[in-house]
């Protein structure tokens, strides 16, 4: 069984919209932090989005506030990323990510990349100006 199963990037056009979404294996999602991670070639992976699966802990990057949305269904063990207002620095290979969910944690904070164990295959979102 696959532990992340992620899917909903694409191509679209600034100021359009996309959804990604990302299942877990039951024991990485319940009382987890899920969430996704950015990458560019190049560049460094950036924490765009987290969610613990068991309160209302979110977190958004400065760069996505007020444009993405992180959502959760416990029951289908699966988290959203509602993208809105896309723009052209949004370009980027999104992954989801899960905590190593024997260790607690938090997205209150942030999203640091060694904190998450778990990393779905990616998937590409192209927004084109």
């Amino acid at each position: 069984q696959a532990q992340l199963v992620e899917s909903g990037g694409g191509s679209v056009q600034a100021g359009g919209s996309l959804k990604l979404s990302c299942t877990a294996a039951e024991y990485i999602y319940k009382e987890n932090c899920l969430g996704w991670f950015r990458q560019v070639p190049g560049k460094e992976r950036e924490g765009v989005a987290g969610i613990r699966t068991d309160d209302d802990s979110t977190y958004y990057a400065d760069s996505v506030k007020g444009r993405f949305t992180i959502s959760r269904d416990n029951a289908t063990n699966t988290v959203y990323l509602q993208m809105n207002n896309l723009k052209s620095e949004d370009t980027a290979m999104y992954y989801c990510v899960a905590a190593d969910p024997g260790w607690f944690c938090t997205v209150t904070y942030g999203m640091a990349t060694e904190g998450y164990r778990h990393w779905a295959q990616g998937t590409q979102v192209t927004v084109s100006s």
